[in-house]
């Protein structure tokens, strides 16, 4: 019992103090013992009956525990803390009744459990109606979300169609916009801008009014949701700290309880025997009832949870349906605005249209001036050329006549050297029989043995006169003036004189030798140095022919240079006179460019390299070469200049450039100059040590640096573009800047040769500024470098490109069109279109996803450059999909590039050249159209023109399965699943 009573939680000292025997007034047995006249109650809720159960089964196994259940004299109910607990309570000392017979207890039991059952059924229909009005609650709760989603729902639709019909009203202005003529740009920009900022306000209003409303309505039910669990918490908080309460308090009373009843154990522990099992089976039903109640105390404070919840959430909706109304009332009022938008667009259309009218009207007649100016210009001009055509032609005729006259000296000259060299030899041949003749005399001296000579007649053939052959002969007085110089032809009269005096000389006659000859003297026989050659005579220096020679060098110097200026200027007129107008833009139209260095080149003699391929690149087709930066520059490769009037880089001097420029002029392809003019670098430092003072002919200071260049301390105004952080950015807003810039372009121009530009790093200044330096120096053909980032999703590219493509188009409006822009919206999307995913090359109009889509005659497309390929390889195109791109931009609109390692390094010559091909004779240029007949993951088709169809992947597909394509069509490109090209026979 001790150890049961130590389990139970009561100490040895409780179990000596309950286990010792106390006498009571009525002299009881030594057996008996006695339990206290203090009252005790053992209380059961929801886990107390559990624990107390253990002490029960002791009493009702003990004599003392049967003795105590027999002295229970009823069971009674009690109410505590707002809640039913069934309590077991003990007769008090003027209750304590030895006599009372357990018939009576179970009865008062029966009826006590009635009545608890009576109360579980009462607790259960409560339990019932409480989960009715909990589902109902939720129901409401629902219903009050769906509500909530609809209203948002169709408030949101609302707004939507607003805008989707404002963005069609729009549009439809735009179009109507877009009909005016060339003349009505001005207005029309002004129009848009107008349309696009009210678009903005009316986005702006709809986007404000629905995210207030979304994010509110998020908000109230977060907070409605947030108040429920709190009360949820608290309610589980309150019956937890009841329970501890009630169970703490139930464990001190049963500790007394336990005290008192173990005194009594033995003598009731055969009554407890009897209703164990019956007391067993009514408090798992009380333990039950308990646990009803608790279930239903809890449903009660979830209603009312629900109920708090359900009226802040009708609260909500009143304030959702009064914002609601509201974001109604800014919609309407949006639309006012909408509507006042559409009026003053209206009025300005009809300003317009007045302006343009009147414009038109000034135009027309500005034009008629212009035609007429331009017709009286044209007959100057003819009249102008006319005579410049006859000064050409007269030089070019004394430029021949000096040629005839230069060929006859020069056959004059031949024939004397020949006569000359026949005198020399028969003067050889004299010399020699002379020599013969002294041999035969010396050696016959020799043989007769005496000291003298006789003097003895010779009579064989020898020539002693020497030189006077020459004279007694025909035309041997003309060698020898020749052989002093030459002279005119001689008259005839003179050689009929000289042939009479001639005749009246004697015949040739054998001389007799009579002249003592010394045996001991040598023969002197001249050494060749001493006998007079033509090869080693001196010219006179008032000689005639050097002075004609002279001037016909120059005369020939004179004719090249005006053949060349000729040339230029026949291009020019022809750009003017033909069908398509030569703008800076766009160029010829029919341009084809090719950017004849990478980023190694600095490293060669480049000028002397790239000229004598200046013919092949005129065979394949190119037209238009870019060169690399040609001033002095702090780094090798041009990129960062310095003094842009020194041409003499790392790629060469200036006479080599203008070398490699005259070249390429004379194959007829145009020279573009890469023009560095976002940045330049400094030569000298400022007192504070910066680097801001610039050198050469334009020796700027820090007021020609933006002020918000945070590296250069400048003193200029703010920057209009980006900034470019390794270099000062020039401020182009200064008038002197400017006025500098157009003078050196000029320059280049007139000086050095080159006929338009590549313009670096655009986006470091205002595209206005661009407009203004093409204006004046007037290039043939112009391209700016405006790269950005495209759009990525989850390291991908995105599909849609509009927004990148549309900052370029926004730089090239900013220009006034006047000059073109790489389009790297395009490349972008090659790099992902050409593994598999064709259908990249379309956009959801139907037309080519780049800038080319949008505005061809304005984009410059191109695979790879200097700073994506070559060395520095920052964003290279996938090497075996090189082919693949060159036959995608080859057969397209827009300008292509080709790029000089692509063409001459990486074997691709032939190839591109057959595309290049292909474009001139089909007639592609920057403006023409693009059909798409497919672009799906197997392959891509498209008809470019009139004459022209190319496919690309590994598709299934030739023109004659293309419905609306009619013609008869011939491969003439067929390079498997790569690219084939057909065109119209």
């Amino acid at each position: 019992m001790e150890a049961l009573i130590t389990r139970a939680g009561l100490g040895n000292n409780c179990t000596q103090q309950v286990l010792k025997p106390r006498r009571s007034n009525n002299h009881a047995t030594k057996n008996q013992m006695f339990v206290p006249r203090k009252s005790f109650k053992l209380c059961a809720i929801t886990g107390g009956f559990e624990k107390n159960a253990h002490y029960l089964s002791y009493l009702s196994s003990s004599m003392c525990g049967q003795r105590v259940l027999h002295q229970l004299p009823w069971i009674r109910q009690c109410r505590g803390s707002g809640s039913a607990v069934p309590m077991i309570v003990a007769a008090s000392e003027n209750d304590h009744d030895r006599g009372t017979e357990p018939e009576s207890d179970v009865s008062t039991l029966k009826a006590a459990l009635a009545a608890a059952e009576e109360r579980a059924r009462l607790a259960e229909e409560s339990k019932m109606e409480a989960l009715k009005a909990l589902t109902v609650a939720e129901a409401k709760q629902q219903e009050y979300a769906a509500n909530l989603a609809k209203g948002r729902e169709e408030a949101l639709s609302k707004l939507e169609a607003s805008k989707e019909t404002f963005k069609a009203e729009l549009q439809k202005m735009v179009e109507e916009k877009t009909a005016l003529d060339s003349e009505l740009v001005l207005a029309k920009q002004d129009a848009f801008k107008l349309a696009l900022k009210v678009e903005g306000i009316a986005e702006l209003a709809v986007k404000h009014a629905t995210s207030y409303i979304a994010e509110d309505a998020k908000l109230k039910v977060a907070a409605a949701e947030t108040a429920a669990a709190e009360a949820t918490l608290r309610v589980e908080e309150r019956i937890r700290n009841a329970a501890d309460e009630a169970a703490s308090a139930v464990l001190l009373e049963a500790r007394s309880a336990i005290e008192e009843a173990l005194a009594a154990a033995e003598a009731a522990k055969e009554h407890a025997r009897k209703v164990e099992i019956a007391l067993v089976e009514k408090l798992n039903v009380l333990d039950n009832l308990a646990q009803v109640e608790a279930e239903a105390l809890s449903s009660q404070v979830a209603v009312s949870a629900l109920e708090q919840k359900l009226q802040i959430a009708n609260s909500e909706i009143d304030r959702l349906c009064a914002d609601i109304k509201a974001a109604e009332m800014l919609a309407r009022a949006a639309e006012e605005r909408v509507a006042k938008a559409e009026a003053s667009v209206a009025e300005i259309q009809k300003v317009a249209e007045k302006d343009a009218l009147e414009r038109e009207k000034s135009v027309k007649s500005s034009l008629q001036a212009l035609k007429d100016a331009a017709i009286a210009r044209g007959e100057a001009a003819k009249v102008a050329f006319k005579a410049e055509l006859e000064t050409l032609q007269a030089a070019m005729q004394a430029a021949e006549k000096a040629g005839r006259i230069r060929e006859q000296a020069n056959l004059r000259k031949y024939e004397a050297l020949r006569r000359s060299l026949a005198a020399a030899e028969a003067s050889a041949m004299a010399w020699k029989g002379r020599a013969l003749t002294v041999e035969g005399l010396l050696r016959k001296v020799q043989e007769d043995g005496d000291e003298t000579i006789p003097i003895i007649k010779v009579e064989t053939d020898v020539t002693t006169e020497g030189r006077m052959v020459a004279l007694l002969e025909s035309d041997s007085k003309k060698w020898d003036l020749l052989a002093n110089g030459p002279r005119r032809e001689a008259p005839e009269w003179m050689k009929r004189r000289t042939r009479v005096t001639l005749q009246g000389l004697p015949p040739r006659s054998i001389i007799a030798l009579d002249v003592p000859v010394d045996a001991a003297v040598p023969l002197q026989v001249p050494l060749p140095d001493e006998v007079w050659s033509i090869a080693r005579a001196k010219v006179k220096q008032d000689d005639i022919f050097l002075k004609e020679a002279a001037e016909k060098e120059a005369l020939d110097v004179q004719r090249r240079a005006l053949e060349r200026a000729l040339h230029r200027k026949t291009i020019r007129r022809l750009s003017e006179e033909g069908d398509e107008k030569m703008e800076s833009g766009t160029g010829s139209g029919r341009e084809i460019v090719l950017q004849a260095f990478n980023w190694e080149s600095c490293r060669r003699k480049w000028y002397l390299e790239l000229a004598p391929k200046a013919a092949d690149l005129s065979h394949c087709g190119i037209t238009t070469v870019w060169l690399p930066p040609p001033t002095q520059s702090v780094a090798p490769q041009g990129y960062m200049p310095s003094d842009l009037y020194n041409l003499n880089s790392a790629y060469g001097t200036q006479e080599e450039l203008k070398s490699c420029i005259e070249e390429m002029h004379n194959h007829d392809i145009l020279v573009l100059g890469d023009a560095v003019l976002n940045h330049r670098c400094a030569q000298k430092q400022s007192p504070n040590g910066i680097w801001n003072v610039f050198g050469g002919k334009l020796a700027w200071g820090p007021e020609a640096i933006v002020r918000d260049d945070p590296n250069f301390q400048g003193r200029g105004n703010p920057s209009s573009g980006d900034i470019f952080h390794a270099a000062p950015n020039i401020d182009h807003s200064q008038e002197f800047v400017r006025h500098d810039i157009k003078e050196w372009l000029n320059w280049l121009r007139t000086e050095i040769g080159y006929d338009g530009w590549r313009l670096d790093f655009v986006r470091g200044f205002w595209g206005g500024y661009v407009k203004e330096y093409i204006e004046s120096s007037k290039p043939a053909f112009a391209i700016g470098e405006y790269w950005d980032s495209l759009g990525y999703e989850g390291g991908n590219i995105c599909y849609n490109q509009d927004a990148h493509r549309q900052r370029i188009i926004n730089w090239i409006n900013a220009t006034g069109g006047t000059s073109s822009a790489f389009d790297v919206t395009t490349k972008g999307i090659l790099h992902a279109a050409l593994h598999n995913e064709y259908w990249r090359l379309i956009d959801p109009r139907g037309k080519p996803p780049g800038v080319m889509g949008w505005w061809p005659s304005r984009a410059v497309t191109f695979l790879e450059n200097h700073d994506t390929g070559s060395t520095q390889g920052h964003w290279p195109f996938p090497r075996d999909k090189l082919m693949q791109g060159y036959a995608y931009i080859l057969t397209h609109c827009g300008t292509p590039t080709v790029f000089y390692d692509h063409f001459y390094d990486f074997g691709l010559h032939d190839p591109i050249a057959e595309l290049l091909a292909a474009r001139t004779r089909t007639g592609v240029h920057c403006r023409s159209p693009v059909k798409i007949f497919h672009a799906n993951k197997n392959g891509y088709v498209a008809q470019v023109g009139d004459n022209l169809v190319m496919k690309i992947g590994g598709m299934d597909w030739n023109p004659s399965k293309q419905n609306d394509l009619v013609g008869s069509w011939e491969r003439t490109v067929d390079k498997g699943g790569d690219y084939q090209i057909w065109e119209l026979r």
